[in-house]
């Protein structure tokens, strides 16, 4: 069950640090959308206002969310007692996120669930 926890950890980095990278890849579509907003041409600057803003927030909740995994995944290695609790949450939440996150949240939770997982991190505390 260890080597099983180690995993779910290192999918964690892998998954919040691919996350991290669409995010900094959106923002880069934001960065490019500034420039149809800043140029002379007209009749455009509702629409790249709206792109700016849109691509903005959803890299900055890309990169907020593939950070909160590579800090979790971390300690979940190590076995911090919390890191179990907020690795259950993201894992939840990942389930929405067809089709990798659904992957990840059922392997993860299957495994954190599971009683052995469960004393692993009691022991660690």
């Amino acid at each position: 069950m260890a080597a099983s926890v180690d995993f779910v950890g290192i999918l964690f980095v892998l998954w919040g640090a691919l996350t991290i990278l669409v995010g900094v890849s959106t923002l880069a579509l934001a960065v490019g959308a500034v420039t149809l907003l800043t140029s002379q041409t007209g009749g455009r600057h509702v629409a790249a206002g709206l792109t700016v803003g849109a691509f903005g927030a959803l890299a900055v909740i890309a990169i907020l969310w593939g950070a909160a995994h590579v800090g979790v995944g971390i300690p979940l290695r190590r076995r911090r007692h919390w890191s179990r609790t907020i690795a259950l949450l993201l894992s939840s939440v990942d389930l929405l996120l067809l089709p990798y996150g659904t992957a990840l949240g059922c392997y993860a939770l299957w495994i954190l669930l599971n009683a052995e997982a469960k004393r692993l991190f009691e022991s660690a505390v």
